[in-house]
């Protein structure tokens, strides 16, 4: 006899609100165990979830565009009796409880158009307070009509002066007309959407207290002064945030040790991040600072044809946090060479017995065993500077990332307690990481807790290069590829197989002659691996 069983979301890393981006199944189908189910996209990476158990698909929940967490379901499974399994759900739905918000009592945004005999009601769902904000740009439209939505799930996406926001729905429906499209331009109180929704909301946007209006309608003074509101700032002091609003401060890239907490124990909510990002749309510009100047908008079609294709969600990604750690880190790079003559000979004499071990031996796997070592011989590259930039946090562990370029993009997985491996260690578990990033397979906790990454291009050429730092990480190692040099040794020249090598740090935490000295360890360890046994 047959059982229907629901299959949820397993454990993705605390990971939440991840977009479904491909549904592998369909109703009907027969599936094995471990068959891929469906496609998620997470801020790092995509993975495949497979099925716990084999089956028959009976119902599919989830559709492509939809955001999910941990216990949420996917589909219901048709299983023999026999072999059905009790899924656990009760931990996945304490989480989700304890991801629940901190809700204001204060409705906003949103205004009934009509109500229908029954409990639906129509809203025009409207642009919230944006700090007085006007002709804010429509970057993204984050829903269609006919979606079902949930309460506080995006909407738009507004792209003001200084910053990107995220307008939320007030209340859980399905859409039923969008007002607006990318490009547009709106201001507070321009209809967005409309919304049928069983939820009883009230009609109109909050109104500014009466010490608002006060504060309004007193004259400016002479002496430009900051609208952002005011935070205490202690020093090394513990931020209380869910991971929903930690995701969504990352997002907009907003420190939460500036942001005023108004929830229990003054635990920061989604509405303070918004009211956060909301004011630095609106602040004027203050007197000394300093701002990047905004990219022209150039018309290519003017010069010829051209397509358009908007970057993966990986890409995009990967763009805001190397733009960011390039804009925040003081980057130098220190340029070193490594006699790898008789290392490479050795690894040729390995291969074969390395192969039968069922690994490829390379000279990167080689490079992270003697990067493990290095750090542990000079600290302050195995270190962050924390929130505050005041202190230095000294890492007791030693994982060491490796980029990989996929289709999607870059990852970087990373090889936990490197110190601990062998070399061959080191090469199966490389292969392993790079197998998952290339099958879409890898979960966030593969990609989390890196204290030094490596980034090889030496299989596809070049002398050498200036690779950024992997914020909040202080440094990162790049290997070019490899070549024969004239090496003048004991009055001669003999030839030489030369490793360029290619450090980036971040000039806050590490002295140049730190550099030389961690770039030489490095070179002298590779001309004689020898020396990391001592």
């Amino acid at each position: 006899m047959a059982d229907e069983i629901k299959i949820k979301i397993p454990d993705i890393g605390g990971a939440t609100d991840v977009d479904v981006i491909e549904i592998m199944v369909k109703p009907g189908d027969e599936i094995k165990k471990d068959a891929s189910l469906l496609t998620l996209e997470s801020d790092k990476a995509s993975m495949e979830i497979p099925s716990p158990q084999a089956g028959k698909v009976s119902s599919v929940k989830l559709k492509v565009g939809d955001k999910v967490s941990e216990g949420d379901v996917i589909l219901t499974l048709a299983a023999e009796k026999s072999e059905a399994e009790t899924i656990p759900t009760k931990a996945a739905e304490e989480k989700k409880a304890e991801k629940e918000p901190e809700k204001k009592t204060a409705k906003e945004s949103e205004k009934p158009v009509e109500k229908s005999d029954g409990a639906q009601q129509r809203l025009e769902v409207l642009i919230p307070d944006i700090g007085g904000a006007t002709d804010v740009d429509v970057i993204d439209l984050m829903v269609s009509v006919g979606q079902a939505i949930d309460k506080d799930q995006a909407l738009i996406t507004l792209e003001g002066d200084k910053a990107t926001m995220d307008i939320p729905a007030p209340a859980a429906g399905v859409i039923k007309e969008i007002l607006v499209k990318v490009g547009d331009k709106v201001s507070e109180n321009s209809p967005i959407l409309i919304l049928e929704s069983e939820e009883e909301i009230s009609g109109k946007p909050a109104k500014p207290t009466p010490e608002q209006a006060a504060q309004e309608e007193k004259p400016v003074s002479q002496e430009p002064v900051s609208t952002t509101p005011a935070v205490e700032s202690v020093a090394g002091a513990q931020v209380s945030a869910g991971p929903a609003v930690r995701r969504i401060a990352r997002e907009f890239g907003v420190n939460l040790s500036e942001v005023k907490g108004t929830g229990r124990k003054s635990r920061i909510t989604k509405e303070d991040v918004q009211l956060y990002v909301k004011t630095k749309l609106s602040e004027k510009q203050v007197g000394g600072g300093f701002s990047l100047p905004t990219a022209p908008t150039i018309d290519f079609s003017k010069f010829g044809e051209i397509e358009v294709k908007p970057l993966n969600k990986i890409k995009r990604l990967t763009g805001v946090n190397v733009h960011r750690s390039w804009i925040t880190i003081p980057h130098v790079t220190q340029f070193d060479e490594a006699d790898i003559t008789e290392l490479e000979a050795f690894r040729k004499s390995e291969t074969e017995s390395a192969k039968q071990a069922g690994y490829k031996l390379t000279i990167l796997a080689f490079v992270t065993k003697v990067v493990a070592k290095a750090l542990a011989v000079y600290p302050q590259f195995n270190a962050s500077l924390d929130s505050s930039g005041e202190n230095l946090v000294y890492k007791q562990y030693y994982h060491v990332g490796i980029a990989v370029e996929t289709p999607n993009g870059l990852v970087v997985p990373v090889i936990k307690n490197v110190d601990q491996l062998s070399v061959g260690d080191i090469a199966l578990e490389m292969a392993r990481l790079s197998a998952k990033a290339r099958e879409k397979g890898l979960m966030p906790a593969d990609m989390a807790g890196g204290c030094f990454t490596i980034s090889s291009l030496g299989g596809i050429g070049g002398t050498a290069f200036t690779p950024i730092v992997n914020s909040p990480e202080v440094a990162i190692l790049g290997l070019s590829r490899s070549s024969m040099k004239p090496v003048y040794e004991q009055g001669e020249f003999k030839p030489r197989l030369m490793l360029p090598l290619s450090l980036s740090y971040d000039h806050r935490v590490i002295d140049g002659a730190e550099a030389a000295r961690f770039a030489r360890f490095i070179s002298e360890s590779l001309s004689d691996i020898r020396r990391i046994l001592l």
